[in-house]
């Protein structure tokens, strides 16, 4: 028996989703519709009004419901250093760490052949413009250590190199509070690797 055409639209609507296959946005789908209507109405509606009111911020390209975000209109922090990140949720992320208190830049993605996208997709123009305001001094690249996030690094450092910036790369190695015995080899060896002077 064939789904209802709404249905079938819900459910390949649901399917958009990172790891939402067939059964999960089918069953999500019952769901909403089932046990959880004003829900699924909250859910419509929150995105229609992310669709109209979110666009780019003008200055780190993260999504803002005005012009620049609140971060890049705060005057307390840092101009002189800009962190680059992959996707809003990186930058998320290290500002509930609090560990950095100057500007970022989002890339909205990385580089990776396998999937077609290369320079050009992930806006290095619009971050090479960014990397000319005078009071920048350092440039702290923060993509993820995947493959991806290695070959995205290599590229924007050498692009910022060639304008006599400094560039340097958040480090890797041992979490906090963690244990030798319980770390994965490639973390422990590239906390070895990465080893600095104490004092």
């Amino acid at each position: 028996m064939k789904n209802p055409p709404a249905l079938e639209q819900l459910i390949n609507a649901l399917k958009v989703l990172p790891g939402v296959g067939p059964k999960t946005a089918q069953r999500m789908a019952f769901h909403l519709l089932q046990q959880d209507k004003s829900g699924a109405q909250k859910l419509a509606q929150a995105l229609e009004r992310a669709l109209h009111n979110l666009r780019h911020c003008q200055r780190c390209n993260t999504f803002s419901e005005t012009p620049l975000c609140p971060l890049c209109s705060d005057s307390k922090r840092q101009q002189q250093l800009l962190c680059v990140v992959e996707m809003p949720a990186d930058l998320f992320t290290l500002e509930q760490a609090k560990c950095f208190d100057g500007l970022y830049f989002v890339l909205m993605g990385r580089i990776s052949p396998l999937d077609n996208i290369g320079p050009h997709d992930i806006n290095l123009d619009k971050l090479l413009l960014r990397t000319q305001e005078e009071a920048l001094q350092e440039v702290i690249i923060a993509t993820n250590f995947t493959a991806e996030g290695e070959v995205t690094a290599h590229m924007i450092s050498e692009l910022l190199k060639e304008r006599g910036l400094q560039v340097s790369r958040i480090a890797r190695g041992m979490p906090v509070g963690g244990e030798l015995e319980y770390v994965d080899l490639g973390t422990l060896a590239q906390a070895v690797y990465e080893r600095r002077g104490i004092g």
